[in-house]
């Protein structure tokens, strides 16, 4: 039987999660959305309720007002199914993420089911290229 290891070099490209917006689709979204842009970073920084956030929060911390100032914190909770609710206008253009996107589609789904209208999920600091597009924001 040959030995069917990968190479050190070899590079595995992992699909985004069903629901991320493209990297393309992002970049318009940002450009039209200009200082309309709120993105909802859904992690949660409490290890004991989500330990998978740890992860994502050391490449990228929460937003606070001198890092990413169009960006909020509104923690999805997995045991309600919800989230606070922005108060901002339903047609604002937001942006959801977790740490890659599975959140960040249940974030999107929630926010769509109470009235918003202009929502993609940007899936977050795992999806590098679509991380790219809004990440500083």
């Amino acid at each position: 039987m040959k030995n069917r290891n990968f190479h050190t070099t070899t590079t595995l490209n992992m699909a985004p999660k069903a629901g991320v917006a493209s990297p393309p689709e992002l970049k318009s979204f940002v450009t039209e959305a200009g200082e309309r842009l709120l993105v909802v970073d859904v992690r949660n920084p409490d290890a004991s309720v989500e330990p998978g956030d740890q992860k994502s929060l050391a490449v990228a911390a929460l937003p606070s007002d001198t890092y990413r100032p169009q960006a909020i914190n509104l923690i999805y909770d997995r045991e309600t199914s919800s989230m606070p609710l922005s108060d901002v206008e339903k047609d604002t253009p937001v942006i959801t993420h977790c740490g890659g996107g599975g959140r960040g589609q249940l974030a999107k789904d929630f926010l769509i089911s109470n009235g918003f209208t202009n929502v993609l999920n940007g899936g977050g600091p795992k999806e590098t290229e679509c991380w790219n597009e809004f990440g500083d924001k």
